[in-house]
């Protein structure tokens, strides 16, 4: 083989191993595309320029906010349509698909991507239309533009939003409404507010090979080729950890309950106009909450995470106030120190599944199970947007990131293992609870600010006045250490019997 023909297989087994650790990804961008600091520059003479990675496919999963959204479709009595491509998810939030776009190594490690459809906010009632199209990130100026029409008058590259792109990652990121966004959504307090969260899903394909005339790494340096230059695209390793088989492996759940009371103040709100709270299908009132019967489940205690789903449903009537909906399915997704409560919302005209109701703290949580049994009490919850908009209360207690009832789950991974025989229940944040029995469940209210109704109408009434916070996680010790007094109790009382027989 002559020295020339060498030279050409180094350039192009560099430019395959280039395409291994930069192909195709998922709801990740490239390694170095944020975050990461670039690699030292090799000299000028070494190694050819690297052509951008075309985007082959992708989409976008954006909602705007969902404060704006129940706005539009409640209080103004407008609708919400997405066209051109883009479609409604179940949480109400919209995907849009068809991306192009490139990730640029020399240029900067930048990703920028463009996605088809609109959507479109427009209510006869109060005089307003407007059409958000061709949707753009762009992870170097950290922003999401879009193409505004409102009431005819069109707006090109708005920047709609300030997007946090700080590692590879792409779901679930955080976004900020820009005093632009604002503008176009006709109210200037949305500004600066947290909007929904963004999640992208990239395709990258393959870099152009560089010229056989260009020059070429030293046969001493240049990497082993790792693939052939036919077949698929290759894709991105997984962030480090993140595929790690773990030494003890997930274990299916066999058994569980989960304890919640979704928001005290709520309740009291919705049972003092004449309402209801009915636990059915799996739930039954506990106190001043709520008990969920198990579904099923997965816990992988060396990986720290946990996915349980629970039977039974909530539903909250309060008719003066056209307030006539239903929480089911009740899951919880949790990792680490972090989890997600995730339930559906049901109307009489129309069901949200997935929703993703409140966010969990588990900063405190230790996923060891004791005795085949893993307590988590009185996890701190607090609303997502999605949660704030399903329970569509303008009131500041109910805004994302304000407290929910805290949660409460038991479940065990050992068949012969038994549940502790009086489940811990959250205090609530505020107010007395009545009946304790299956059925509807009454509140005591006290004064409180003025709320609208939940999903299905107009509303007002006051709330309850919320008192202290949700207190901190109790330790599984303490759970244990209350079956145990009550085990010896009964022993007790037995020998106490058989003494005086």
């Amino acid at each position: 083989m002559s020295s020339s023909t060498r030279r050409r297989s180094t350039a192009l087994a560099a430019a395959v191993v280039t395409a291994a650790a930069l192909g195709a990804t998922v709801l990740a961008l490239p390694a170095t595309a944020v975050g990461a600091a670039p690699a030292p520059a090799a000299p000028a003479a070494a190694v050819p320029a690297a052509a951008p990675l075309p985007i082959v496919k992708g989409t976008l999963d954006w909602g705007v906010l969902a404060r704006y959204r129940a706005y539009v479709t409640g209080m103004a009595k407008g609708t919400i349509t997405p066209a051109d491509g883009a479609e409604a998810n179940a949480d109400g939030s919209f995907r849009f698909a068809s991306a192009t776009g490139a990730y640029d190594k020399d240029g900067g490690h930048v990703v920028t991507a463009a996605f088809k459809g609109s959507v479109t906010f427009e209510s006869t009632a109060h005089g307003f239309k407007v059409t958000l199209a061709d949707l753009r990130i762009d992870t170097g100026t950290k922003k999401l533009t879009a193409d505004v029409t409102k009431n005819g008058t069109l707006t090109r590259d708005v920047p709609l939003a300030d997007v946090a792109f700080t590692g590879r990652a792409m779901d679930r990121l955080a976004t900020t409404l820009t005093k632009e966004a604002a503008d176009q959504l006709g109210s200037e307090q949305y500004a600066g507010l947290a909007g929904d969260p963004l999640t992208a899903a990239l395709e990258f394909g393959r870099p152009t090979p560089p010229s056989p005339s260009a020059p070429s790494p030293s046969p001493s340096t240049a990497p082993s080729p790792s693939a052939s230059n036919g077949g698929p695209a290759p894709t991105i390793a997984p962030s480090p950890g993140a595929g790690s088989p773990s030494s003890g492996g997930p274990q299916q759940l066999v058994g569980g309950r989960l304890t919640w009371g979704v928001k005290e103040s709520f309740r009291t709100y919705v049972v003092k106009g004449g309402g209801s709270v009915t636990p059915a299908g799996g739930a039954v009132a506990a106190g001043t909450s709520f008990s969920f019967a198990f579904g099923k489940g997965e816990l992988d205690a060396v990986r720290q995470k946990l996915d349980a789903s629970f039977a039974g449903s909530l539903r909250f009537q309060r008719p003066d106030h056209r307030i006539d909906m239903t929480f089911t399915n009740l899951r919880v997704n949790a990792e680490g120190k972090k989890g997600t409560l995730v339930l559906d919302v049901k109307t009489p005209g129309a069901t949200k599944a997935d929703v993703p109701f409140a966010t969990l703290d588990l900063s405190k949580a230790d996923y060891r199970t004791s005795g085949g049994v893993l307590t988590l009490a009185s996890v701190p919850a607090a609303f997502t947007a999605e949660g704030s908009a399903a329970i569509g209360a303008p009131s500041p207690d109910y805004a994302e990131g304000k407290p929910a009832d805290p949660v409460t789950l038991s479940v065990t991974v050992d068949k012969d293992a038994a549940l502790p025989g009086t489940a811990p229940t959250p205090t609530g944040t505020g107010g007395t609870a009545g009946s304790g029995t299956s059925g509807s469940t009454t509140t005591t209210a006290g004064s409180g600010s003025t709320v609208g109704g939940g999903t299905g109408g107009p509303g007002g009434g006051k709330l309850a006045a919320t008192g202290a916070e949700v207190p901190a996680g109790t330790l599984l010790a303490a759970s244990g250490a209350a079956v145990v007094a009550g085990a010896g109790a009964l022993s007790l009382a037995r020998r106490r019997r058989t003494a005086r027989s």
